[in-house]
């Protein structure tokens, strides 16, 4: 990919949080380099004392070579070349805005120099053209871009491209802004005491699973009892949020007549990829001790 820079600013500011890929370890261990991708590669350093909160002796130990990681920008001094970076004080809410943002800045990067490189054009000189000003105008040049799919004139109407690069640029854009299918989560506590309980409960899952529609089917998962997850994926995000939360009101009602309840611990919505990866985990954790309980039921059973 181009070095050239993601946006205008040719420095990122003190607070800033980036996305960072460690370079190497200095040899004294005092801390690492690395370079801002978004900044056309420019080098910063992280200091061992900002790596972790916790008390370390190795810096290998919490980096990896060519591993990319959000940063919290602390000091810039533009005359000496000097950007120094913290780990310790990116918050988990922090780190996540960061990689989503990084996401929708590098396919707006993908498409400019993939157009520059097909038209022998300096990125630099298209993003000066139209991608900067689309980021100060829309927020986010991918955004302007999303909106381009629909309505290009409408976005490139006041940049008077010319033909080659419109086609091409349009070409692009069509191809990476196609509707990505976003993951929707729902977490609840289902339970029922009643003689039915069970079967209460398997009846209030299905009646949930039964509004799914042939677009949008809903999964229904057990994390650990008695709570489960709702999930599915979308290219309408608000009309099956709302899908979502019909299912939550099926099984609430099958409840209710068996004596039960449903209690909402996180209402229907759009989580990350880091999200979706933490709830595999917990769930393959629990999965992994309820066989190993299982087994030991088993064994106690056969008198060993």
């Amino acid at each position: 990919m181009s070095t050239c820079r993601f946006y205008k600013a040719k420095y990122p500011s003190p607070g800033d949080v980036v996305i960072a890929t460690i370079a190497r370890i200095s040899d004294d261990e005092i801390g690492a380099y690395v370079k801002l991708d978004e900044y056309g590669d420019i080098e910063g350093m992280i200091p061992l004392s900002e790596l972790s909160r916790r008390r370390i002796r190795s810096v290998q130990k919490l980096l990896r070579v060519g591993k990319r990681e959000p940063m919290a920008v602390l000091r810039v001094d533009q005359d000496k070349g000097y950007i120094d970076l913290s780990k310790k004080t990116v918050s988990v809410e922090e780190a996540q805005a960061c990689e989503e943002k990084f996401k929708m800045s590098r396919k707006v990067h993908t498409i400019v120099t993939h157009v520059a490189k097909k038209l022998d054009r300096d990125p630099e000189t298209l993003y000066e053209q139209f991608g900067w000003p689309l980021y100060e105008k829309y927020g986010h040049a991918c955004n302007a871009f999303k909106a381009a799919v629909s309505n290009p004139d409408a976005v490139f109407g006041e940049f008077n491209l010319d033909k080659p690069l419109f086609d091409e640029l349009m070409q692009d854009i069509s191809r990476h802004m196609k509707p990505q299918r976003a993951k929707l989560h729902a977490k609840i506590d289902v339970r029922c005491f009643s003689f039915e309980g069970i079967e209460a409960i398997r009846r209030a899952l299905a009646a949930a699973q039964s509004v799914s529609t042939e677009k949008t089917p809903l999964s229904i998962r057990l994390i650990a009892p008695p709570e489960y997850v709702i999930s599915t994926t979308s290219v309408n995000a608000d009309e099956d949020i709302e899908l979502m939360n019909k299912a939550i009101e099926e099984a609430e009602k099958v409840l209710a007549k068996e004596g039960g309840a449903l209690k909402v611990l996180v209402s229907p919505r759009q989580v990350t990829e880091h999200e979706e990866k933490e709830l595999r985990d917990l769930m393959d954790r629990a999965e992994r001790e309820n066989k190993e309980v299982s087994g030991d039921e088993d064994s106690d059973a056969d008198g060993y």
